[in-house]
């Protein structure tokens, strides 16, 4: 399907879903709301967005964007709520397009997705920057007529026009003269600094050295009228870190002087949604080829391997040709399984979720792995605390995993090495499962961290390279995340997140 038929097709479920999580996630304004009403300006918003994401024509969205604004605003609405509600749009699609589009066709489709959204908040920003700033001429207008109500009225004003800024997801600052004189809270927490250290400082403190001389440029053309109203650059934090970052730039004046209103977007989710893009393209491009390989080398490999077995069933062969052909057998399965770990890496994984507890799913892989854990005389270490929740996984995928993690740290460890396995919680935005293992071997060389997850990269004298591959790989795929880390001096740890998804407490059948 192409980009209009999929927003045609979703069209009924996704304005559902909007007005549902308006009506029960977003705040108490928005579920103080009349679910008919809040139905009526999703629709709207909707039908805009389409107009605007297929045809390109925005003119509708503008018309949608006043008017919301305008009902929004007076209701009491915070931007920071209405940018929210407009979010939701791209958070409900975003799915959608991974699932019906691939390749260049997903990257430009979400593009143009960003580019809409980004359109919409920064003209609701205008909107309510326009707002204020017509309801302070509208107080200056009759200053003249009756001085001491409207010094009482403007001071009102600024008061809600500070709250406004305030409340705003995005940075806002002013610059005057190259320096800061006014910033809310989420530009200085943007930046890592508080109110009374970014007040007064020069706009070049804000800016990494890497973008340093580029932003210079575009201030210096200011003046000219020639500069850019938008760009991108990395934002300096007080703690040396350097974010991406999208600048919108409006020269007013303010307090009588000419001045830069300033309001700043954190792309960090945007980049890096844009690399997992290209990523899982460079992945696509690998699967094809190791898909294609891997089926021409199986054909000849099955041949060989029945020849083979065929010949040890032969009493002619005997002493040293016997176990030639013994040897051959053995390398002829390695090969056939280096093929299946290539295919299984190619294809597509599907997964069937159910709640699943992690530390029974570690009891069991131990259990799988006794066996070889006895034979070099291991001695595990189980940490898990009582009561761990449960986890939204498919236990085979899971099991996939563990018994792979398990295999290295046993490969790794000498006679009577050690290996520690350890769950517990992880508290954040969102309550998370964090699963350990750890074993005293000889560890992974420094150099080679930033690569052990990459597809056949292996020290291993008869590794593939696509084990710890397709651990990501699954990990990923439920919604977690894996990385190493050195562990008791000379050892390894690998530790893995998985996002909870059911409700604290909650086993299967209850």
């Amino acid at each position: 399907m192409d980009i209009a038929d999929i927003l045609i097709n979703y069209r009924e479920s996704i304005i559902r879903e909007w007005v549902r999580i308006l009506h029960t996630e977003v705040s108490k304004t928005y579920s103080a709301q009349a679910p008919e009403t809040l139905f009526l300006t999703c629709t709207a918003a909707y039908d805009a967005n389409f107009k605007a994401f297929v045809n390109r024509d925005f003119s509708k969205l503008d018309r949608v964007v006043e008017n919301i604004g305008r009902i929004r605003s007076k209701a009491g609405f915070s931007l920071s709520e209405v940018q929210k509600a407009f979010e939701l749009y791209r958070i409900m699609l975003m799915p959608i397009l991974m699932r019906e589009l691939e390749g260049a066709e997903l990257v430009v489709t979400l593009d143009h997705l960003n580019e809409l959204l980004s359109y919409t908040i920064h003209k609701f920003s205008d909107y309510f920057q326009a707002l204020s700033e017509k309801q302070i001429r509208d107080y200056a207008q009759t200053l003249e007529i009756k001085v001491a109500e409207r010094t009482k009225e403007l001071a009102e004003s600024e008061d809600k026009y500070r709250t406004l800024v305030e409340e705003m997801r995005d940075g806002y600052a002013v610059n005057e003269d190259g320096t800061i004189i006014f910033a809310n809270r989420a530009f200085c927490e943007m930046h890592g600094y508080r109110r009374r250290e970014a007040i007064g400082r020069c706009y070049t403190d804000f800016i990494a050295p890497e973008s340093l001389e580029e932003v210079k440029k575009i201030y210096e053309r200011r003046d000219s009228g020639e500069s850019k109203e938008r760009y991108i650059y990395f934002r300096l934090h007080k703690n040396g870190s350097r974010f991406p970052t999208e600048n919108r730039v409006t020269v007013v004046r303010y307090q009588g002087k000419a001045a830069a209103l300033v309001i700043c977007c954190d792309i960090t989710e945007r980049i890096r949604i844009e690399e997992r893009i290209r990523e899982a393209e460079h992945l696509a491009h690998i699967g094809q080829f190791t898909t294609s390989l891997a089926h021409e080398i199986r054909n000849p490999l099955s041949a060989a391997k029945m020849g083979i077995q065929m010949l040890l069933k032969s009493p002619s062969f005997t002493g040293n040709d016997r176990r030639r052909l013994e040897i051959l057998s053995q390398e002829t399965s390695r090969l056939d399984n280096i093929v299946t770990e290539m295919l299984d890496f190619a294809k597509p994984i599907k997964f069937e979720f159910e709640a699943c507890s992690m530390v029974s799913l570690i009891e069991s892989c131990l259990d799988v792995m006794e066996g070889k854990i006895k034979e070099k005389k291991i001695r595990v270490h189980e940490k898990f605390p009582r009561n761990l929740p449960y986890v939204m996984m498919d236990y085979e995928k899971m099991e996939q995993v563990i018994i792979n993690l398990l295999l290295n740290s046993i490969e790794a460890v000498s006679e009577e090495g050690e290996i520690t396995i350890a769950a517990g919680r992880l508290r954040g935005k969102k309550e998370a499962i964090r699963v350990q293992i750890a074993d005293n071997g000889g560890g992974i060389r420094e150099e080679d961290m930033p690569f052990i997850f990459d597809p056949f990269f292996s020290r291993k004298a008869k590794g593939t390279g696509l084990g710890l591959a397709n651990v990501k790989k699954i990990i990923e795929a439920h919604g977690g995340r894996i990385w190493a880390t050195p562990w008791d001096q000379s050892g390894v740890c690998m530790n893995f997140t998985m996002l909870r998804e059911i409700d604290q407490g909650q086993r299967p059948g209850e």
